[in-house]
C-alpha cells in the first residue's frame, strides 16, 4: 500500500497537515501539490477547524521546495503548469479564512520558504534553515517569494537573500523578522499548538475578519485600509459571538463562541 504523501490529524479544532515525503526532504511534486490543494479547499468550508498547522515529516526538513528529480523530466510547458499550480496554492493558503501556522522543523528552501511566507505565523525549530535559493539554479522564486519576502522583512534584506540565495538559520530568521518564534525542535509542535489554542480562544468570525483586514489593508494606502478595517468590523457587530463575548465579560466566565 502506498504511503500517504499528506497526513492530516485533527485535535481540538486544530488541523495538523504534515508533508510526508521525508526521504526527499518533503519536496513538492505535482501529487503533493494537488493533495495539499484539495485539503486546503476542504478546510475552507469546515466550521469545526479553527486553525491549520503545516509541518514536514521527519527531523531533517520542513520542505526543500520543488522535487528536482521530477522537474528534470518536465517539459517547459509542464514547468509553467507546476509554477502556476504552486503559486495559486500558496495564494489560497495566504487567503484562507482561518489562520495558518508554519511549523518549520528543518530545511525550508525555495518553495518551502515560500510556503512558510504564505502562512500567517511561522514558528521554527533551532535546526531550521530557510532560504530562497532559486537564483543558484538560474531561476527566480516563482511561488510568491519575490513579493511576500520584501513585504515581511523589507526590500533591502529581501533582495540580499534572493540575489545571493543565502540560507539563514533560526536565530537570524528571528532577528530579521522572517519567523515569529524559535524553539528547540522537540518543542516545535507543542509551541505551535499553544499558539493555535490561544487563537482558538477568540471569536471565529472576528479572527477571519481580522485576517482579511490585515491582508487586504496592507496592499493599499492607509485611508483605504481603514475603510477595509471598518467594513470588516461591521461584519462582527450583528453576530451572536459578539453578544456572547460581552455576556461572558459581564458574568466573569470564559466565552463559548460558535462562529455565529
Amino acid at each position: 500500500m502506498a504511503e500517504e504523501i499528506l497526513l492530516a490529524e485533527e485535535k481540538n479544532g486544530v488541523m495538523l497537515l504534515t508533508l510526508n515525503r521525508p526521504k526527499i526532504m518533503n519536496s513538492f511534486d505535482f501529487a503533493l501539490l494537488k493533495a495539499l490543494k484539495a485539503r486546503i479547499e476542504a478546510l475552507r468550508f469546515d466550521p469545526e477547524i479553527r486553525v491549520i498547522i503545516i509541518t514536514g515529516a521527519g527531523d531533517r526538513a520542513f520542505c526543500a521546495g520543488a522535487d528536482l528529480k521530477e522537474r528534470v523530466t518536465l517539459s517547459p510547458m509542464q514547468v509553467k503548469e507546476y509554477i502556476f499550480t504552486i503559486r495559486n496554492l500558496f495564494t489560497s493558503i495566504e487567503n484562507l479564512n482561518k489562520p495558518v501556522i508554519a511549523a518549520v522543523n528543518g530545511a525550508a528552501f525555495g518553495g518551502g520558504t515560500e510556503l512558510a511566507l504564505a502562512s500567517d505565523i511561522r514558528i521554527a525549530s533551532m535546526n531550521a534553515s530557510l532560504g530562497l535559493t532559486e537564483t543558484r539554479l538560474a531561476i527566480i522564486p516563482g511561488a510568491g517569494g519575490t513579493q511576500r519576502l520584501p513585504r515581511l522583512i523589507g526590500k533591502g534584506k529581501a533582495k540580499e537573500l534572493i540575489f545571493t540565495g543565502r540560507r539563514v538559520g533560526a536565530e537570524e530568521a528571528l532577528q530579521i523578522g522572517l519567523v515569529n518564534q524559535i524553539c528547540e525542535k522537540e518543542e516545535l509542535l507543542n509551541k505551535s499548538y499553544e499558539m493555535a489554542a490561544m487563537i482558538c480562544e477568540g471569536g471565529p468570525i472576528a479572527i477571519e475578519q481580522a485576517k482579511y483586514a490585515v491582508n487586504y489593508g496592507m496592499e493599499t494606502d492607509l485611508a483605504t485600509g481603514l475603510a477595509i478595517e471598518s467594513n470588516a468590523y461591521w461584519v462582527t457587530i450583528p453576530t451572536q459571538d459578539r453578544l456572547e463575548g460581552l455576556a461572558a465579560f459581564r458574568e466573569k466566565r470564559k466565552p463559548v463562541y460558535k462562529g455565529e
